[in-house]
């Protein structure tokens, strides 16, 4: 972890100093920058390993820098929002974060939060399909069009190849270990997000949008109070 480098953009000089130093103690390599514009010019020149973005910044917000990142790229992104029940979070997950921190936030937490999203983004293919599943020779599991390879870690639709990013990813293997099986929002956040505590749903709601959104509608199936299965 103590090479792990880390692209902080944020707008408040005490915030952005205090967490800057707070990364640092734990062996972050961090990028601080103060508004949006600086920040999609830094991640371009660092490349770092994971970029947390405020969602108010000046010059390009955490929002509209989130998705030119994701153009560019799938390194994983966390939203920092001053207010756990703001539209903010969603529209920063709908434009492709990983997770989100909710401001003030103690620098403890922070760290776990970023360390839970790089273990599961260095572990991305660790998920395999379950024993007796759909699974055929070469580890490519059929769902109907839907061709996931757990070893290539490649997905294809109708033939043609679907780009998620590594979140998105572990939550189609997870789904797909165990088709027609419900899986509870609880659930996939301790295996997908790697919480071992509670958390927001809002995470797991918005990521299987945005997979339905690449695999087919049609392809998950919302079980009303209870979570989601993946159709056979």
């Amino acid at each position: 972890m103590a090479d792990t480098h880390v692209l902080f953009v944020e707008d408040d000089d005490v915030i952005r100093e205090a967490t800057q130093l707070a990364l640092e103690r734990h062996g972050f390599v961090v990028t601080a920058v103060p508004d949006g514009l600086e920040g999609l010019e830094a991640f371009r020149s660092s490349r770092p390993d994971i970029a947390l973005l405020d969602v108010m910044v000046p010059g390009l917000d955490g929002v509209s820098l989130c998705r030119r990142i994701r153009d560019e790229s799938t390194v994983p992104v966390i939203m920092l929002s001053a207010r756990a029940d703001s539209i903010d979070v969603v529209l920063g997950l709908e434009a492709g974060a990983d997770d989100y921190v909710t401001k003030p936030f103690d620098g403890a937490v922070l760290v776990a939060r970023i360390r839970a999203v790089l273990r599961r983004f260095g572990h991305a293919g660790t998920a395999a399909p379950a024993s007796g599943g759909p699974e055929t020779p070469g580890a490519l599991l059929t769902f109907g069009d839907l061709e996931v390879d757990t070893e290539g870690m490649e997905v294809r639709r109708d033939g043609m190849q679907v780009a998620l990013t590594p979140t998105e990813m572990r939550l189609l293997l997870e789904f797909s270990s165990v088709p027609g099986t419900v899986l509870s929002r609880d659930r996939l956040l301790e295996r997908v997000w790697d919480y071992g505590w509670g958390g927001d749903t809002r995470v797991v709601d918005v990521h299987v949008q945005r997979l339905r959104a690449k695999i087919g509608q049609d392809r998950i199936e919302t079980v009303r109070g209870f979570g989601y299965k993946l159709k056979g």
